[in-house]
């Protein structure tokens, strides 16, 4: 009789683990399911949001033949990318290197109309470009904060790679602070790394968070690499397309430095009363350049320049761009854990330049 009971209450027990297994099993599922379907959701919500905005460009650039009877005969080549609208009157951030040069540019609009666009403003520095659309009340984005964004969050890359209009790709934000060489050869400062997957055409385009809000420009794209992209930073490309609407050009004060944004220890900002806790690490100076003859050295930390907190590289290019080229300038510096007044005299910006 006991054998039985014993036998008999083991049986319950086996089918009880096997149901709550089961439901356990059943409740991950839903869990996953879930997890995806959020997923799927930032993504789908930010491509319905910020798609009608996103433009295909296409480049058509006269150029003179290189050799042979077509030497003197010009002809025209044609080049494409991807923009979008950031104003509703039809103002249109790109990158410069799909449209430096071009004689002509027509854009196509997410509901297929065609029209000519005009170059606005052209900065090679930072590989941005403004141009205009002549129609009114137009989608625009939503700008983003590209100072807010964090390692491993949602990046969404839309454009048109090989003319495929709106075409979504979707990672995550791999890295922040990376510089990238323009193709006037200065180093374009805190861009964004992702592996949302760019192809040409994508250049351009908006980087995307999950709310559908632009935080950087889409610029290029390792090609022996899988998964390694780059954006320029919203901050510094609203900074750049205001200039360029306003002047239609930047004049930049030069330094001779390379730097990336870093965090400055609790004890060395309350230790010096400084106002924030991020500053610009200095990673490398030039021989010979306003830097050097103003005394900076690698590992220096830049927390002030022209009297106005610096909380990175957006601030003091912002500054270098509003100060005049030739004036001394002072400068203030974290040095192991000494502060340092230091005084600089930017020269005019020059190709193969950093800051």
């Amino acid at each position: 009789m006991t054998h039985d009971m014993n036998v008999d209450r083991a049986i319950e027990l086996i089918a009880y683990d096997g149901s709550t297994a089961a439901e356990s099993q059943g409740a991950q599922h839903e869990s996953d399911d879930e997890l995806l379907d959020a997923y799927s959701r930032a993504v789908t919500g930010a491509a319905d949001r910020v798609s009608p905005s996103v433009v295909n460009i296409d480049v058509h650039r006269r150029t003179q033949g290189s050799s042979g009877p077509s030497r003197r005969r010009p002809f025209e080549t044609q080049g494409s990318g991807s923009g979008f609208l950031f104003t509703p009157d039809g103002f249109v951030l790109t990158n410069s290197h799909v449209v430096h040069g071009a004689d002509r540019l027509t854009v196509t609009l997410y509901d297929g109309r065609r029209a000519e666009a005009n170059l606005v403003g052209d900065d090679p520095d930072t590989d941005l470009a403004v141009i205009r659309v002549g129609a009114p009340g137009l989608p625009a984005v939503t700008f983003g904060d590209s100072h807010a964004v964090r390692v491993g969050q949602v990046a969404i890359a839309i454009g048109n790679p090989y003319g495929f209009q709106c075409t979504v790709t979707a990672g995550v934000v791999s890295a922040l602070g990376r510089s990238l060489r323009s193709t006037s050869g200065r180093l374009i400062d805190n861009v964004i790394q992702t592996d949302a997957a760019l192809n040409p055409g994508n250049s351009g385009g908006p980087l995307v968070d999950g709310r559908g809000r632009v935080i950087g420009v889409n610029t290029a794209v390792i090609r022996p690499a899988q998964g390694i992209c780059f954006a320029t930073g919203i901050n510094t490309a609203a900074f750049v397309a205001g200039r360029l609407i306003k002047d239609g050009h930047i004049t930049r004060g030069y330094l001779g430095l390379a730097g990336q944004d870093v965090p400055l220890h609790r004890r060395i900002v309350r230790y010096h009363g400084l106002e924030i806790e991020r500053g610009i690490l200095v990673a490398s100076v030039e021989p010979a350049s306003p830097a050097d003859r103003a005394g900076l050295r690698e590992g220096d930390v830049i927390v002030n320049y022209d009297g106005r907190t610096i909380s990175g590289i957006d601030d003091l290019h912002r500054l270098l761009a509003e100060r005049p080229v030739g004036a001394g300038t002072p400068l203030t510096i974290i040095r192991h854990t000494d502060k340092l007044a230091l005084e600089i005299v930017p020269d005019a910006a020059r190709p193969n330049s950093s800051s």
